[in-house]
């Protein structure tokens, strides 16, 4: 399980991928706090709601629970997102990792 490291120069497109290679869950990015998906082209500053007094990075691993890293993009970059299944037909439990994640 590889860590990840999340930053604003990130494209939307290159961290779903990473996410799903490293840890086989689908990840959903919105725009900002909306319900409207992130274009895949953009960065993820591109996107993050502006005035953060926030990093705007971190690191992601397989043992960080679903519920922690969507809240963890929230305070980094204001930015929603949800971890769905490997084949993106539901969200996953909050309460669990994000390796587990792609295992259901």
């Amino acid at each position: 399980m590889p860590d990840i490291k999340v930053t604003g120069g990130v494209k939307v497109k290159t961290l779903k991928n990473n996410i799903k290679r490293a840890y086989g869950c689908t990840l959903r990015v919105y725009s900002g706090n909306s319900n409207v998906f992130a274009s895949d082209d953009a960065t993820l500053a591109s996107i993050r709601i502006k005035g953060l007094k926030s990093k705007g990075e971190f690191t992601v691993n397989g043992n960080m629970l679903v519920g922690n890293f969507e809240n963890k993009m929230k305070e980094e970059f204001g930015i929603k997102v949800q971890i769905a299944s490997p084949n993106n037909r539901f969200l996953v439990d909050n309460g669990i990792t994000l390796s587990a994640a792609g295992r259901l």
